[in-house]
Formats: C-alpha cells, sequence, structure tokens
C-alpha cells in the first residue's frame, strides 16, 4: 500500500485556522486579542482574514509583530466582489496576500478578483459555500483556486449553514480535485472560535512553508479527530486514526463504505464499490459526531 502524500515526506503536522475577523472590519476583538487567543489555545499558526472592503479602508491586518517561537501569522483578507449566482456579494478567502494589495475596483468580477490573489502568490479558497448558497457553475467560475471550506464553524452555528461538502462532491463529480479545510471563521460576537481547524504538514512553522504546503494539498480537516495515516492500494484503503466510531470512504452520489464501532483506530475499506465513481475521499467520526476530512483521490 502507499501512504498518502499528506503523510509522508518531511515535516510534522502544523494546526492553524485559516479563516478569522478582528475589529478591523466586523469582528469583536482586537487583532492583538485574537492573536493571544489562538496563540493560548494550542494554535500553531492563524491568519487573520478580515473583510476587504471600501467600508472598513480595504484592510489587510499586519499581526508580524504578533509572531512568536510555536506561533506564526499568515497575512491574508476575506476579499469581496459583486456577484455570485443567488445574487449576493462573492466571498472569496485569500491567505498570502502582500500588505499592499490593491483595492477591488467597482466592477472587478469574483473570478478576476480571485486570479489577482492568485497572481499576488495567495492561498485562494471558497468560503462558506452553504451560507452563500454558492452552486456547481459558481465554482466553475473560479477555475485556479487552491480549496473548499467544508465546514465553516460561525456559519454552522449561527446559521445551521456551515457545510461545504456538497460543492466539494459536485466539483469531484465535475472532473475538479479540490483541496478540503475547516474554518471557524470567528467573529467573536458568539462562541464561534475553536471549532474547526486545519493540520497542515511542514517542516518548518513559517509563512511561505506553510502557504506552499496548503498549496500543494499537504493537509487535512478537522474538528476533533486525528487523522494519523491513509495508505491506498489498487483495491482498498487503509485508514488510522484517534479513537473513532464511524470510519468512512466515500464517492460519487450514494457510493460509501464504512466500519462502525467503539474506539475505532484502524480500518481497511475496499474501493470496489467507488471506483465507477472515480474518486474517493475520506472521513473519520467520533462519538460525539466530530469528524475530520481527508483529501479526495482519483481512483484509476
Amino acid at each position: 500500500m502507499q501512504l498518502d502524500p499528506v503523510f509522508d515526506g518531511p515535516g510534522r503536522f502544523l494546526k492553524g485556522n485559516l479563516h478569522t475577523h478582528s475589529n478591523l472590519s466586523d469582528g469583536a476583538r482586537s487583532q492583538e486579542a485574537v492573536c493571544e487567543a489562538y496563540a493560548g489555545g494550542g494554535y500553531d499558526f492563524l491568519a487573520l482574514t478580515d473583510h476587504f472592503l471600501a467600508k472598513y479602508s480595504f484592510p489587510i491586518a499586519d499581526t508580524r509583530h504578533f509572531r512568536r517561537p510555536g506561533f506564526t501569522t499568515l497575512l491574508g483578507a476575506e476579499v469581496h466582489a459583486p456577484r455570485n449566482s443567488q445574487g449576493e456579494v462573492w466571498h472569496i478567502l485569500a491567505v498570502g496576500l502582500p500588505p499592499g494589495f490593491a483595492p477591488t475596483a467597482a466592477a472587478e468580477t469574483g473570478p478576476a478578483l480571485a486570479q489577482r490573489c492568485l497572481e499576488a502568490g495567495a492561498f485562494v479558497a471558497i468560503p462558506h459555500p452553504g451560507w452563500s448558497g454558492l452552486t456547481l457553475e459558481d465554482a466553475r467560475s473560479l477555475p485556479g483556486i487552491h480549496a473548499v471550506e467544508i465546514h465553516n464553524h460561525t456559519s454552522h452555528v449561527l446559521t445551521d449553514r456551515g457545510d461545504g461538502r456538497y460543492l466539494i462532491d459536485a466539483m469531484l463529480c465535475d472532473g475538479r480535485l479540490p483541496g478540503i479545510i475547516a474554518t471557524d471563521d470567528a467573529h467573536f460576537h458568539a462562541r464561534d472560535w475553536f471549532g474547526a481547524w486545519v493540520m497542515v504538514r511542514a517542516e518548518h512553522n513559517e509563512p511561505e512553508t506553510l502557504l506552499a504546503a496548503l498549496k500543494a494539498g499537504h493537509c487535512y480537516a478537522s474538528e476533533g479527530p486525528r487523522l494519523e495515516a491513509i495508505l491506498w492500494s489498487e483495491d482498498q484503503v487503509e485508514i488510522r486514526c484517534s479513537p473513532a466510531a464511524t470510519i468512512m470512504a466515500l464517492g460519487r452520489a450514494s457510493r460509501a463504505v464504512q466500519v462502525c464501532g467503539e474506539g475505532l483506530t484502524r480500518a481497511t475499506l475496499p474501493l470496489d464499490r467507488l471506483r465507477p465513481g472515480g474518486f474517493a475521499r475520506v472521513v473519520v467520526a467520533d462519538a460525539a459526531g466530530k469528524r475530520a476530512w481527508g483529501g479526495a483521490r482519483w481512483l484509476g
């Protein structure tokens, strides 16, 4: 069996939140307080991504002076343009933007803005697709983006629309292999922090190394469980994890295989049912229903 690239190679897993807000835009806490919360909460890195809008003077929070040994920050923003398929303002998550990133032009479209973020070197993702009601056509218009939020915690807490699984699966059925991330999108007006995160495998806890690992898809998403290893062969996948109640591999539409039990830490699942659909992705759920999501893989 072959170890999935996420678990192979040098480095270690680093825990981070890629989507967070401060009082530079509509968050309740200062930049310093947000960074202190995540540093004190056991996170290795944080991206403070305030709303990049004219009413907030197009902020890109400069959190570099909050870095310390064992904790780093990535610069970024949640950028906006008119309009997605629902007629709503388009939200795009861009992590790794330069401090002098130019303000959004009045006529700049979502796809054009996403492309400009990519050209600036950012890791670009679709945030909270369930909350925004994004469609496959919206995703098709963003061909270069790196990932989709499978879980957005504040959207889950406030509106029960934190799910991005439907869009990820639609993109896979459409022939695209999006990266999978989970985020807090914390604003600190409600208990919306420390709910979901990304585990990035990198050699060093420093911004450029983390961004390169994210762009390469060397990460998994979680709201609790740990993924220890995923190994693939032609016919099966082996998953090793922290104690779980369900270990599953999902494919196109209703195709799925799983094992259920108590305190499961390893399972080997056959891929014959999933192979006709062309792809598989791994999910682990613990006894409390909290999940971890591995990246998707083409079959055949």
